[in-house]
C-alpha cells in the first residue's frame, strides 16, 4: 500500500491506488451502492505484488543477487513510520474511548500489529471482517500483516530460484505453482472456515503472486498487447474492479471465488498500462484528483479506520452512526492523510539520518519503534485491568418472576461478572458435546442414570443455552437428557447458510438426528432454536421458519410428544460491553422489547405450533416486560453476549421451565 518511488513511475498504477483505497473508505462509512469496497484491499495486493517483484527482478537481473539488508531497510522506511504513528495514536484514542470490557481485546491486537502479526489474531479469534457489531480499531492492519509477511519471504524465494536456475522460465513456474496453491487454499478455507481463508498470508499470497507474474511478463517486453487491446483491457480490468466494488455486499462468499474478479481486473490494468496507448484508462486515472488521492492513499488508509471506529465507541455500540457523520469522517480523514503524508511518510522515507546510513540503523529503529509501541498497549491493558467493572452496591438475588425486575446498576455481586460473561457456557461445551460446523455426523450427550425416561434437546446454541435448567429439570423429576445440538444450526426443516456459503453439514446433520430419533424415540423431544439465522434464501423468511418448523415437528411428532421453547431476545449488541461503560446506569443496555423480540421466526414458532398442535413454552415474561428486555435481572448478567442467555441465568430458570414442562413430561 505505500506509495512508488518516481523511479519507473506508472500514473495509472497511482491512479488504481486511489480507486483502490476510495472503495475501501466509502465501505468502511457504509456509503450506500459501495457495499463491496473492501476489494480495494485486494488491488492493493496485486499493486505491491507487483512493484516488489519488479523491484527485486531488476536487481536479479542487474546484479545476480537481491540486497536484504538494504530491501528491508528500504520497506522499514517505507511502511513503518506512518504505521507506527497511527498506531501509537490509536491506542491512546482506544485507552479513551473503547469500553472497558472490550480495550483488553482491542489492546492486545496492537500488541499484534506492532509484532507484525494482527492478521493470525484476528483469524484466530474467528472474526468476520464484513459482519462485526463491535470491530477492532486494528482490523484494518491485517492487510499490512499480509504484507510485511510476504515482504519477508518473497526476497528470499525469488533469489533462491534464480540462485539455482538463473532462469526466467524457473521463476514464472514456481510463481505460477505458488498462485494456483494459494487460490485453491483461499477457496477451500472459504467454504470451510472463512477467517483462516480471508486473514492468512497463505491464502492471499496469489493475490501478490499474480502481480509478480504480471512483473515478469514485462520484465520481458513492456508493451505486451497491441494498442487496441492494450485499451480494452484497460478497460475491462477498470471496469472489474467497479463492479466488485458495487455488487459485492457482506453477504457475498468472500474471499472464495469471488475474490478472482477485483485481482485479475487488477492485472490487467496493470498489464494493459505497459502498453501506451491514449485509448485506455490511463489518462483517467492520470488525472490530478487520481494522482493526489493514490499520493496519499497509504495514509489515507491507515487514518480513516480508526477515526471510524473511535468515533462509533465514544457514541456507543448500541446507536450505530447515521451515514451523514460517517460520511463526513471519511472525508475529514483526507486531509489528515495528507498531513501524516507530509510530516511522517514521505520525510521519514527519505530522511539522511537512515536514508544514507547503513541498513541496520533503519532497521534498528523499525525494531525499536516497534517495541515501544508494543511495550505502550502492554501498559494499556495492565492499566484496564485496574478499572473497576461494577458499582460497590450489591443486591440480593432473586427468584424469577414475570415481568422481571431489572436492576439499574451493575451490582458489585453481580453473576457471572463481566469479565466471566464469556465463559459463561453451559457444561455441555466443555464436555465435547455441540457440534462443530463441519461435521454432519450427530454426536448425542446423556446426562442422568441409564434406564430413565429419555428427554431430548435439539437444536443450534439455543437449544444449548437452556442445558443448564434442563439438566436440574431431569435430575429432580427422574428423566435422562440427551443432548443434540449443533453450532448455528436449526432444527427446523429449512436451508440456512455459514459464513455466505451453503450450510450443506447442518442440512445433513438434522436429517441424521430426526433418524436416529426415530428409530430410537424419546419420552419427549425438545426443540429450541434462534430465530433470525442467515437464511440460504432471503426471501419470505418467516414462511420458510414456519414451514420448517412444521416439517421437523410432523416428521417426530407421530413417534413421541415434541414442544418447543420460544425463542429467547436478541439485544443485537452484547450488553456486556455497553454495561461495563455504563456502570451506574445499566437501564441504558437493555433494549425496547419490540426490538429485541423482533426476530423472523418468532411469529413463525407460534403459528406452526398452532397448526401442528404442540405446545409453545414462551418464557419472554422472564426476560422482559412490555416494553423492555434488561440486561440484569436482580444481581444476575441474563446475558453471556448479543442474544445467548448465560449458563447462570438458565439454571435459576429451572423451575420455571420445569413447571412448563411438567404436563408433557409422562413417558409417551
Amino acid at each position: 500500500m505505500p506509495t512508488a518511488t518516481r523511479e519507473g513511475f506508472r500514473p495509472d498504477i497511482q491512479g488504481l491506488r486511489a480507486v483502490a483505497v476510495a472503495a475501501v473508505v466509502l465501505d468502511h462509512a457504509s456509503i450506500p451502492f459501495v457495499r463491496g469496497g473492501y476489494v480495494g484491499v485486494d488491488v492493493f495486493f496485486v499493486i505491491s505484488g507487483f512493484l516488489i517483484s519488479s523491484h527485486l527482478l531488476a536487481q536479479l537481473e542487474t546484479h545476480g543477487r537481491i540486497r536484504f539488508a538494504s530491501f528491508y531497510a528500504r520497506r522499514a522506511r517505507r511502511i513503518l513510520p506512518a504505521s507506527l504513528v497511527v498506531l501509537v495514536l490509536s491506542i491512546v484514542g482506544a485507552f479513551v474511548w473503547v469500553p472497558p470490557l472490550l480495550r483488553t481485546q482491542v489492546l492486545s491486537d496492537a500488541v499484534a500489529t506492532a509484532l507484525y502479526v494482527p492478521n493470525y489474531a484476528f483469524a484466530v479469534r474467528g472474526t468476520d471482517y464484513l459482519a462485526e457489531s463491535t470491530p477492532s480499531v486494528f482490523q484494518h492492519y491485517w492487510s499490512l500483516g499480509v504484507e510485511e509477511q510476504f515482504y519477508l519471504l518473497w526476497p528470499a524465494l525469488l533469489g533462491l530460484v534464480w540462485l539455482l536456475s538463473r532462469s526466467r522460465v524457473a521463476i514464472g513456474v514456481v510463481l505460477g505453482v505458488l498462485v494456483s496453491a494459494s487460490f485453491a487454499a483461499c477457496v477451500y478455507e472459504s467454504f470451510h472456515e472463512q477467517p483462516w481463508a480471508f486473514f492468512p498470508l497463505w491464502t492471499r499470497a496469489w493475490e501478490l503472486g499474480l502481480g509478480g507474474l504480471v512483473a515478469l511478463v514485462l520484465r520481458r517486453r513492456r508493451a505486451v498487447l497491441p494498442p487496441l487491446t492494450a485499451a480494452v483491457c484497460g478497460w475491462l480490468g477498470l471496469t472489474g474492479i467497479v463492479a466488485a466494488s458495487v455488487l459485492f455486499t457482506a453477504d457475498t462468499l468472500f474471499p472464495g471465488y469471488a475474490v478472482a474478479l477485483p485481482v485479475v481486473a487488477t492485472a490487467l490494468v496493470i498489464l494493459a498500462g505497459g502498453t501506451a496507448t491514449r485509448w485506455g484508462p490511463t489518462p483517467l486515472l492520470g488525472m490530478r484528483p487520481f494522482q493526489f488521492v493514490g499520493l496519499i492513499s497509504y495514509s489515507l488508509y491507515l487514518v480513516h479506520w480508526p477515526m471510524l471506529v473511535l468515533a462509533q465507541a465514544a457514541v456507543g455500540y448500541y446507536t450505530p452512526l447515521p451515514v451523514w457523520a460517517t460520511a463526513l469522517l471519511g472525508a475529514a480523514a483526507v486531509p489528515i492523510a495528507w498531513l501524516l503524508y507530509r510530516l511522517v511518510e514521505d520525510p521519514a522515507r527519505r530522511a539522511p539520518l537512515f536514508a544514507r546510513a547503513r541498513p541496520r540503523r533503519s532497521l534498528l529503529a523499525a525494531l525499536g519503534g516497534a517495541l515501544a509501541a508494543a511495550a505502550l498497549a502492554v501498559a494499556g491493558i495492565a492499566g484496564t485491568a485496574l478499572v473497576p467493572l461494577a458499582t460497590d452496591r450489591a443486591v440480593a438475588s432473586t427468584v424469577p418472576t414475570s415481568p422481571p425486575r431489572a436492576t439499574p446498576f451493575v451490582p458489585a455481586n453481580l453473576t457471572p461478572t463481566l469479565r466471566a460473561a464469556d465463559d459463561d457456557n453451559p457444561s455441555l461445551y466443555d464436555d465435547g458435546c455441540e457440534v462443530g460446523y463441519t461435521p454432519s455426523v450427530p454426536h448425542p450427550c446423556t446426562y442422568g442414570a441409564q434406564g430413565r425416561p429419555r428427554i431430548v434437546l435439539f437444536g443450534d446454541s439455543h437449544a444449548a443455552q437452556w442445558f443448564p435448567a434442563l439438566q436440574k429439570v431431569v435430575d429432580e423429576r427422574g428423566y435422562q437428557l440427551e443432548t443434540q445440538t449443533k453450532s448455528a444450526c436449526a432444527s427446523v426443516d429449512t436451508r440456512l447458510e455459514w459464513a455466505n456459503a451453503p450450510y450443506v453439514s447442518c442440512d445433513k446433520w438434522r436429517r441424521n438426528v430426526i433418524a436416529q430419533v426415530r428409530a430410537n424415540p424419546p419420552a419427549l423431544v425438545i426443540l429450541a432454536n434462534y430465530t433470525d439465522p442467515d437464511f440460504a434464501d432471503p426471501r419470505d423468511t418467516t414462511g420458510q421458519w414456519e414451514r420448517g418448523l412444521e416439517s421437523t415437528i410432523r416428521q417426530l411428532s407421530d413417534v413421541t410428544r415434541v414442544v418447543v421453547i420460544a425463542d429467547t431476545p436478541d439485544l443485537r449488541n452484547s450488553p456486556t460491553v455497553c454495561l461495563s461503560a455504563h456502570l451506574d446506569s445499566a437501564d441504558a443496555c437493555g433494549r425496547p422489547a419490540s426490538f429485541a423480540l423482533d426476530a423472523p421466526g418468532r411469529p413463525a414458532e407460534r403459528a406452526a405450533a398452532d397448526r401442528t398442535g404442540v405446545p409453545l413454552l414462551d418464557l419472554t415474561g422472564y426476560f422482559c416486560s412490555a416494553d423492555e428486555c434488561p440486561a440484569i435481572i436482580g444481581n444476575t448478567l441474563v446475558y453471556r453476549d448479543s442474544h445467548h442467555v448465560s449458563a447462570t441465568y438458565s439454571a435459576e430458570l429451572a423451575g420455571v421451565l420445569g413447571d412448563r414442562l411438567a404436563p408433557y413430561l409422562a413417558p409417551a
